[in-house]
């Protein structure tokens, strides 16, 4: 991803709020499972990880982008953002510049 994408992803990020809160149990399969399907389905999403949980965001976006194959847009403080292309042309929301 080139930084043109990757600022063009970080302005859309922006204006959505987060889809999922990480507390206190960690980043469960269940959590990575519900993460796959909605990048699947939104391609651009923001997670947020609360103050109970022990790990910080930017170790849990590595974990979350090696398990679901997707790209870090951003990591701030306890809130990340990640995308990844949907694998069907019809499903596509988001055109990344070249």
């Amino acid at each position: 991803m080139t930084s043109k994408q990757r600022s063009y992803l970080k302005g859309l990020a922006m204006n959505i709020d987060p889809i999922f809160q990480i507390g206190k149990s960690g980043l469960t399969p269940e959590i990575t499972n519900a993460v796959i399907e909605v990048l699947e389905a939104r391609e651009l999403i923001k997670i947020t990880v609360l103050k109970n949980c022990m790990d910080d965001g930017s170790s849990i976006a590595q974990i979350l982008s090696e398990r679901t194959h997707s790209e870090i847009v951003q990591v701030i403080g306890r809130r990340m953002v990640l995308y990844k292309q949907a694998k069907e042309e019809a499903k596509r929301k988001i055109s990344l510049p070249k």
